[in-house]
Order: C-alpha cells, then structure tokens, then sequence
C-alpha cells in the first residue's frame, strides 16, 4: 500500500448562482448560541434523545455560517499544538522487539507523528511498539473505537442483536453490521442511552478500560469518567469516548481479547533472553459475553471492505477487522486518528493499533491506511505463512 498522503482532495467546483443565493440566507451561529467547541460534536437535545447537528463539527473561528447547503466555514482559525509529522522512532528501545514486525510497522508509518502498538492476540505478547513515549503517556480520548464496547454492552444486554434495525435518522435505517461499519453516531449514542451510565461503566472496566494493560513500568493507565459529561451525557460517552481516555496499549489489549474470542491478557514485553525464556502468558479474565464476539466481527469486516477503513485493505482474499476513529482531543489539544484492527491470514495472527496525533489532517482513515501498510509489508515477507521470529536484542538501523 502506498504511503498515505495529505492534501489529495480536489477543489470543490465553483457554485452556481443558486446556491450562492441560498448561502447568503444562512444563518450565522456563534460558538455561544451553538455551544460548539474546537473540533468537538455538539449534541442537539430532542425528547430526550442526542441528535448531532451540523454545526457539531465547526471548528475555528467563534462566526460560523451555516446554510441548507451544509457547512460553511468562515476565515477558519485552526488552534493545533502537535505537528503532523515528527520522527516517531526517537527514543526507542528496541531490546526483544520483533524487529521484522517493528520494521514493518517503521516503514508503515514513515514520517507521521503517532504511535503503532501490535501484539500476539494469543497470548498478550507486545511484539513491538513504534514511537514508546506516545504510547505509555496517559491516554487519549478513543473516539469511535469506544463503538465496540457499546456494541458488546448493548448485546449483552440484549439492547440490540446483529440483525435488528435502529432508526438513525430519517429515513435510513442500520443493523449492527453496518453502524460498526461506517462508525455511525447515532446509532451508539442510542446504544448508550439505553444502557445508562451504570451498564456502560461495568462492561468499560471489564475489558480493561481506565486501569493499566501491561507490565511496563512507564506505561500509565487510562481514566473513565466518574459520571457521564454534562454536555450530551452517555451518548457522548458511546459515540464519541467524550471523557475517557484510552492508551493505545488498552485498545491493543481490548482488540486482542476479540481476536482472540474473549479471553483479555496482561500485555508483556519481555526484553532480555531469559524473559523471553520464562515467558508465561498471564491472564486476567475472560468475557462472559465472549459467545457474542462473532457478532461484532461482520461490522469490523465491513469496516475495511465498505466503510470507513477502506484503506486498510491490501489484499481481498486477506481479511482484516478493525474500527476507527476519528476525533480531537481537547485536552491536548490534537487531533486524532485511531485505529483498532486484527488479521485472519495464514498461521498466524496479529493485533495492529494505530494513533496518529497532529493538526487536524490525521484521521481514522489515514490510520486504517497505516496498518494495511504494516500488514501488508508483512505479507511481503511471508511472515504469516511462514511464522517467521525474527527476535533481537539488538538494535538496527532500519527499526530504530
């Protein structure tokens, strides 16, 4: 696959008179009357539901216009502190990495800023981590990736089954496959609804999310929010992981345990020969809903065959599950791009994670297209076929 690059899109062709007409009666929304927030959806209240207006996704100046049309910005104003692009290598310590997974992954990413995390879903191993510093800080907001907890909570619960139809605005109606698929908001901020904050806060910490994931010491944990935030409530929280963070090791360890069928490791990272010796996996429970994971697995499919993580894919007859998301974190602030995948080729299988940090051209996509490169320099090598275990304790050039 071809690196990912920016600034592809073609221009918009010039409008007609007409809707130069219609522009000129859009209303103009402030930050203040819309309550919008850089880069932040902004949810509409309706009988007690969340709805998402168009005006959610306005970032930059407080003077936004708005029309029929869509969404017009006016002299945006773009507020980024992380670069796009940045040496993600520096710093690395490369002892007990796989280093033909780690060049893989090196080559996959390039010059983006952001972090690469693959592990053997079988038994919690981390074969290598790209750009560590990022990947052991405190968590980011996991945007979209957060759909598969509320997808597996709202299973359980018996809120939804794979086939059942959910009105997600008029007049489409979507199953699971396909909410998972093209990552649809709606449908997960209903999810959450009807789950409550007290459901949705038991399955989050039962596949490990808000505490640490592995050994390594640097790693820090993830937090989860003591109450759902004030502004779109648990919607939010399911749609969009509005108030929680997530490392891309927790992500690597909650996408393992579906890989895997249910079963949720601690994550290790053995670093000397004899670590590597004594080698044990160490489970830290398993998921009583593991029977209902299969379910989920069709809309991850769908993600990299129809919906939004198209880019992942490098070969049809190579399937590839995953979720993206895309969001900014307030906090920092950046913008994101994630994406939680697993494959299904040959003897063996692994999990990819991808976060891409920078100023606002990063997205889920783009991370997709990341981790199709990493699987897809690994086909090359016929590292899948031939279980290769190419273990160093040393330091290259390449996998710096």
């Amino acid at each position: 696959m071809t690196a990912p690059m920016f600034g592809a899109t073609a221009h918009p062709k010039r409008r007609s008179s007409v809707h130069k007409t219609a522009a000129t009666k859009a209303h103009t929304v402030t930050q203040a009357s819309a309550r919008t927030q850089v880069g932040r959806p902004v949810p509409h209240r309706s009988s007690g539901r969340v709805r998402f207006t168009t005006a959610a996704f306005v970032s930059g100046r407080p003077s936004t216009r708005v029309s029929r049309l869509g969404l017009r910005r006016r002299a945006p104003v773009e507020h980024w502190t992380t670069p796009n692009y940045a040496d993600s290598t520096d710093g690395d310590l490369v002892d007990g990495e796989d280093l033909v997974v780690r060049k893989a992954a090196v080559d996959a990413l390039g010059p983006l800023n952001g972090t690469i995390v693959i592990t053997d879903p079988q038994s919690g191993r981390i074969l290598s981590i790209v750009n560590q510093k990022l990947a052991y800080k405190s968590g980011f907001q996991p945007c979209s990736t957060i759909k598969l907890v509320a997808a597996l909570a709202g299973l359980n619960e018996g809120i939804i089954d794979q086939d059942s139809l959910m009105q997600t605005g008029a007049p489409h109606r979507l199953n699971l496959t396909e909410a998972i698929a093209k990552s649809d908001n709606s449908y997960f901020a209903e999810v959450g609804n009807k789950l409550g904050y007290d459901r949705v806060t038991r399955y989050a910490k039962l596949m490990g999310l808000g505490e640490k994931s592995s050994t390594i010491d640097e790693e820090k944990a993830g937090h989860w929010p003591a109450q759902p935030p004030a502004d779109g409530g648990v919607g939010m929280m399911t749609s969009f992981g509005l108030g929680i963070t997530l490392t891309p090791l927790e992500l690597a360890d909650l996408v393992s345990a579906i890989a895997n069928g249910g079963t949720l490791y601690t994550l290790q990272h053995p670093r000397t020969l004899d670590e590597m010796a004594q080698f044990v996996p160490r489970v830290r429970r398993h998921f009583e809903f593991a029977p209902l994971i299969p379910n989920i697995k069709p809309g991850m499919m769908g993600a990299v065959e129809f919906g939004t993580a198209r880019r992942a894919t490098f070969d049809p007859n190579a399937p590839i599950f995953g979720k993206t998301g895309t969001c900014t974190d307030k906090n920092s602030p950046t913008h994101l791009g994630w994406f939680g995948s697993f494959n299904e080729i040959g003897t063996k299988k692994i999990v990819v994670v991808v976060l891409l940090t920078g100023a606002g051209k990063v997205n889920g996509p783009i991370a997709s297209g990341v981790a199709g490169a990493v699987y897809k320099n690994l086909a090359q090598v016929d590292y899948f076929g031939q279980g290769i275990d190419a273990l160093s304790l040393g330091s290259t050039a390449c996998c710096r």
